[in-house]
């Protein structure tokens, strides 16, 4: 007679049938380490829903009775780590450089920017408090922020614009919280005019609807590392569909286009950002721009 599966047994059974789910709805892999956390990333969602432990979770996902359930797993699995100026660096590379040349060469005055996999949001306020501290420059500009992700709750608190003591403090200066930031019982809220620039949506970049036309800046930092090198292809594609000759790609510190795509090389004047590879132009006049 064999033996009844262990507790450990039992448990990577469940962890399997979660990490499909994620795999399933996001692309995302999920990795040893964050494995090993999913009991305790969880936790809310068992007493959410009533349930005892992991096992009695992934019963219940089997069953497909309850898409909330669905969409709270994979909430709560995914990586949702961000910060004001993550990498300031890179902020003030994109101040000192990369703007001023979009700025210099787009002539109908329009400045379109893309966060993809913006978490909660702090990326695109980072974005967004630059150009508002430098608005001079950029009068009479019509300037567009996108900012996409996959996990519910995070683009339901990134367009709320709520943001903890703990957050506020890791990145951001206390002038700009001080300017940009009102007071919210303990927490602190994004200002209207920071928020009015944002357009924060839920979106798939294997299904996406959010994305239109072409992108000068394109942010998909620290999002191509949980996904299969397949994957990672099928997002640069879709970056490439969206972004035209003079555009500025950022990817993570650990992220490269590198054996991953055709359509990016490094970019010559920008340390660690990407530029698109030459294309033949469709028409006389330059590069194709985006169409409203």
């Amino acid at each position: 007679m064999p033996l009844p599966p262990t507790g450990a047994a039992i448990f990577q059974g469940a962890a399997r049938i979660l990490s499909g789910l994620l795999e399933a709805r996001t692309g995302q892999i999920l990795s040893e380490g964050r494995a090993w956390r999913m009991e305790t990333a969880l936790r809310p969602v068992l007493r959410t829903h009533g349930l005892k432990d992991i096992d009695d979770l992934a019963a219940m996902l089997l069953r497909k009775r309850d898409p909330r359930l669905d969409e709270d797993v994979v909430n709560a699995l995914l990586n949702n780590e961000s910060s004001f100026f993550r990498d300031l660096q890179i902020f003030d590379m994109i101040h000192r450089q990369i703007l001023p040349r979009i700025q210099e060469d787009r002539h109908d005055r329009t400045l379109r920017i893309w966060s993809a996999g913006c978490s909660t949001g702090q990326e695109a306020y980072s974005l967004a408090i630059r150009l508002r501290n430098d608005m001079a420059r950029w009068q009479g500009w019509r300037i567009e922020i996108l900012a996409t992700d996959i996990s519910t709750a995070a683009i339901e608190q990134a367009r709320a614009g709520i943001f903890s003591q703990m957050d506020v403090q890791r990145g951001l200066a206390v002038g700009d919280l001080i300017k940009w930031f009102e007071p919210h019982g303990e927490d602190w809220r994004a200002s209207p005019d920071l928020r009015r620039m944002i357009d924060f949506r839920h979106d798939n970049l294997f299904d996406p609807r959010a994305p239109s036309g072409e992108y000068d800046l394109l942010l998909c930092r620290n999002v191509l590392l949980y996904f299969t090198p397949e994957r990672r292809g099928d997002v640069l594609r879709l970056l490439a569909r969206h972004s035209h000759a003079g555009s500025v790609l950022l990817l993570g510190a650990g992220e490269t286009v590198i054996g991953q795509s055709d359509d990016f090389l490094s970019h010559p004047e920008f340390r660690g950002g990407y530029a698109r590879k030459a294309v033949a132009p469709n028409c006389a006049g330059g590069p194709m721009r985006r169409t409203a």
